[in-house]
C-alpha cells in the first residue's frame, strides 16, 4: 500500500511516527508531509534526530512548503492518507478546502479522488468551531479518529498507549497488526 502520512505541528507526533515505522515495518510504501511547526514539535517532543530517521524511513519526505512533490497532483497515485497528529488548524483548513500548504494539498486530493483520509484530532478541549469542523470534514469523506487510547487491554506505558491509537488507525485502513490486545468480551 502507497501512504501519505503528515505531521502537523500539534502535540503528540509520536503517534506518526510510530505509525510510519510500523508502516515501513509492515512493508509499505510511505512518504511523509511534514509542516513547519511539525518539525519544530518533533524537535521538541522526540528530538533532532528522529527528523532525519523519518528521512530515512520515507520513500518520500517533503515540507509543507515543498509545491514542487509529486504529491501536490492529483494525478500521483497513492492509496490513503493519515494526518497524525492533525492540528486544529489544518482540520479547518482541510474542511474548508483551503490548500495553503503541501499537506491540505495531498488531504483534499485523497477526498477529491474517494481515498481514505483518517485525521488523528489531537487536541482537548474541543470548541464548536473544531466540532463542526470535524463534522464537516466527516462529511466529506474524511474518518475523524481522535487520539483516545483504551485501558482495556490494561497498557503497561506510554508505548502500549501509543500503540493502542496508531493500531486504531491501521484498523481503519485494513491493515493487519499486534499492536494491542483487541477486545474478547467479559470473561
Amino acid at each position: 500500500m502507497r501512504v501519505v502520512v503528515g505531521i502537523c505541528g500539534a502535540s503528540g507526533v509520536i503517534y506518526g511516527v510510530r505509525l510510519i515505522e510500523v508502516l515501513k515495518d509492515l512493508g509499505h510504501e510511505v512518504y511523509v508531509v511534514v509542516t513547519r511547526n511539525g518539525l519544530k514539535v518533533l524537535e521538541l517532543e522526540c528530538g533532532r534526530d528522529v527528523i532525519n530517521r523519518l528521512r530515512e524511513l520515507s520513500n518520500g519526505f517533503y515540507r509543507d512548503d515543498d509545491w514542487g512533490s509529486p504529491l501536490v497532483s492529483s494525478s500521483w497515485i497513492f492509496d490513503c492518507m493519515v494526518v497524525a497528529p492533525c492540528s486544529m488548524k489544518t482540520l479547518a483548513a482541510i474542511s474548508h478546502g483551503y490548500s495553503h500548504n503541501v499537506l491540505v494539498r495531498v488531504a483534499i486530493n485523497a477526498l477529491r479522488l474517494g481515498k481514505k483520509l483518517v485525521l488523528v484530532l489531537r487536541e482537548t478541549p474541543l470548541s464548536v468551531f473544531d466540532l463542526e469542523n470535524a463534522l464537516r470534514a466527516a462529511r466529506a469523506g474524511a474518518i475523524v479518529l481522535p487520539a483516545c487510547p483504551a485501558f482495556y487491554h490494561e497498557p503497561k506505558g506510554i508505548n502500549d498507549m501509543i500503540n493502542f491509537v496508531v493500531g486504531k488507525v491501521l484498523d481503519v485502513l485494513g491493515i493487519e497488526h499486534k499492536l494491542y490486545k483487541r477486545w474478547r468480551g467479559y470473561a
